[in-house]
Order: C-alpha cells, then structure tokens, then sequence
C-alpha cells in the first residue's frame, strides 16, 4: 500500500475466534484497517493481540439486533477514517440432530443468528459499501451444508442454503452499482465449533463424528485466505476444503450418488 493510497478496512463478525479471527489477522498482516464484532469480548481482545499494527477496533454486537448494526457500524466507520471496503459476515452457531429431537429455541436462535444476523449485517452495510464502490464487497460464510443436505442438519442446512442464497439475490441486486457480493463455502474447519456437539440432547462432540466418517478437517488459515481471493476476485460462490468440492462436484453431476449416500447414513445411525 502506497503512503499517498488510503487504507483499506474490513468489518468481521464472529470475530473472537475460529475463522473470524483468522481472517482479522490475515488482513491485518496486510495492511488493512481490522474491526471485528462478537458478543465475546475476551475472545476480541485476543484476536486484536494477535494482529500487529494497531489498526484495529472491537465492538460488542449481537447480530440478532438491527439496531445494534447501525451502532457498531458507524463507530467502526468512525475509527476506520470514513469508510468500509469489505465486510464478512461470519457469525454463526451450529444446530444438529434429528429435528423431531430439537427445542423450538435451539431452532430459533439458530435460524435468527444464521440468516437474520446476515440479512441485518448486509442491510446496514449497504450505504457504507456504495461509498467505497467500485470493488467493495460482502463475503457471507455459508457451508459444505449449503450444497447439500443431511441426516440431522435440516435446520443448520436451511440455514446455510439462504446465506447462498442471500448472496447471490446480493449479487444481481448490488452489482450495477459496483458492490460484489459472494459466498464462502468450507467443509469441517478446525474451529472451536467442531468441539461442540450440536444440540442438546448429545454429548459427542462434532469433532468425533467428523473422524468416524473419514472426512478431512482444513486449517482455517486456508478460509481466511479464500477471503482475501475473494474481496479481491469476483466469482461468487468460493469452495474451502475436499469434502465441499467433491459434494459440490457430486451435487452437480451425481445427484442419486449423493441422495443415496445421505440416506444410507442415515440407516446406519438409526434415523
């Protein structure tokens, strides 16, 4: 970055960990203006600690609360010197388990944390993305489970389906006015989620599952780095990790494949 060019920021939520942290420091180690959004407010102070420069800024945020976006994002504006290059919205928890099984609260604050904290985020966002504009961006951190869906994962999947969705609906809506919009597809990532265990009715963590069947955990540095490739490209769904290309491969072109593979495990767990 030039002395003469402005420094460029970017708005992450879910930020006190996992991939939000990841990618704070991996802009951060580049030269951007870093703000990040939780309601962890330990977790945010680590991150910070972990990025060098001190062109940072944390707020607590609830992304559940419209709000509460307008607040953090014009204080973060504010520090950022004016203005919002990017912004990803990454907050999100994890639901599983046979839905007949699951609390009417735990679908709740799945459904309003995962797609209702994504609708807010971009909605408050927009007027700062138009002003930075050609070139500024929305990355939505969607899911292997928004390819396709599985045994257990109805709510979590539904989820994840919308936050393609909302980006591509993003796309088409925001793109003569020079706003990309995408999203970012990883499968089993190493954050603190897969040591969680779903709902709770289980006590196996995600984790284990994971192992059992066989499937790949990626690093989150590799998320982190799709990030970037995405503020900076314009394709607009990215894939992260082997099992969400081969399901996006197989999805496309092996449609029975993948449908008798997701009942065949849900036979064998009894479901």
């Amino acid at each position: 970055m030039s002395a003469n060019e402005p420094r460029r920021s970017i708005f992450i939520t879910g930020g006190a960990s996992g991939i939000g942290r990841a990618t704070a420091r991996y802009f951060g180690e580049r030269g951007w203006f870093v703000g990040i959004a939780d309601i962890n407010e330990t977790g945010m102070e680590d991150t910070l600690g972990l990025i060098p420069g001190g062109f940072t800024y944390m707020h607590k945020l609830d992304v559940r609360d419209r709000a509460a976006w307008d607040v953090a994002l014009e204080a973060f504006a504010t520090a950022a010197g004016g203005r919002i290059d990017a912004m990803v919205n990454n907050a999100g928890i994890g639901t599983g388990g046979p839905l007949a099984e699951l609390e009417t609260e735990e679908i709740d604050r799945c459904l309003d944390i995962n797609v209702r904290g994504v609708l807010y985020g971009a909605q408050a966002v927009y007027p700062y993305l138009q002003k930075t504009a050609p070139g500024s961006c929305l990355v939505n951190i969607a899911s292997a489970a928004g390819i396709t869906g599985g045994s257990g994962m109805s709510v979590y999947s539904a989820t994840k389906f919308a936050v393609r969705g909302i980006a591509e609906s993003l796309d088409a809506e925001w793109a003569p006015e020079g706003i990309k919009a995408c999203s970012i597809c990883p499968s089993f990532i190493e954050t603190p989620l897969l040591d969680g265990t779903g709902n709770r009715r289980s006590n196996e963590a995600v984790r284990e599952r994971v192992k059992a069947a066989g499937l790949e955990i990626t690093p989150v540095e590799e998320v982190a780095e799709t990030i970037w490739q995405a503020v900076h490209g314009d394709d607009l769904h990215y894939l992260v990790g082997k099992t969400a290309k081969k399901l996006n491969f197989a999805k496309r072109w092996m449609p029975g494949k993948i449908r008798k593979q997701n009942r065949a495990g849900a036979a064998l767990l009894g479901k």
